[in-house]
């Protein structure tokens, strides 16, 4: 166990991270396009930042597939984390303006189902026009 190996304890409360999850995936898929863009501009961002670290440009053609396909998947990870904060803080206003921590849940739960539901409804849309 973690806790034989450190001096302190800290305790680490599960209702926030719950709560401000459920809002960051709520908001990830309502927002789907957005999010779409973000890992656009960071995969970009990352290709171009990693075009200084090479100096022939053989060997910068030769590994590109293998490089790109590294930048979307970082890119798509990081993608979450302004989607975290905008949950967490989220979570925070609801249970400010509710006054209980529970509330903070029940609400991010209501925007996952939401979310989920738009977002479904947006791909069958998508999927009616072709």
């Amino acid at each position: 166990m973690v806790i034989n190996f450190l001096p302190f304890q800290f305790y680490i409360d599960p209702l926030p991270i719950a709560g401000g999850s459920l809002w960051a995936t709520g908001l990830y898929m309502g927002f789907y396009p957005l999010s779409q863009w973000i890992i656009h501009q960071l995969c970009r961002w990352f290709n171009f930042a990693e075009r200084s670290l090479y100096l022939s440009d053989e060997e910068f053609e030769r590994t590109r597939p293998a490089r790109e396909a590294q930048n979307l998947f970082w890119a798509s990870l990081m993608s979450i984390v302004p989607f975290l904060l905008v949950g967490g803080l989220c979570y925070f206003a609801s249970v400010w303006g509710f006054g209980s921590r529970s509330w903070g849940v029940s609400l991010g739960m209501i925007a996952l189902l939401i979310g989920a539901v738009y977002e479904l409804g947006r791909r069958d849309g998508q999927s009616r026009d072709y």
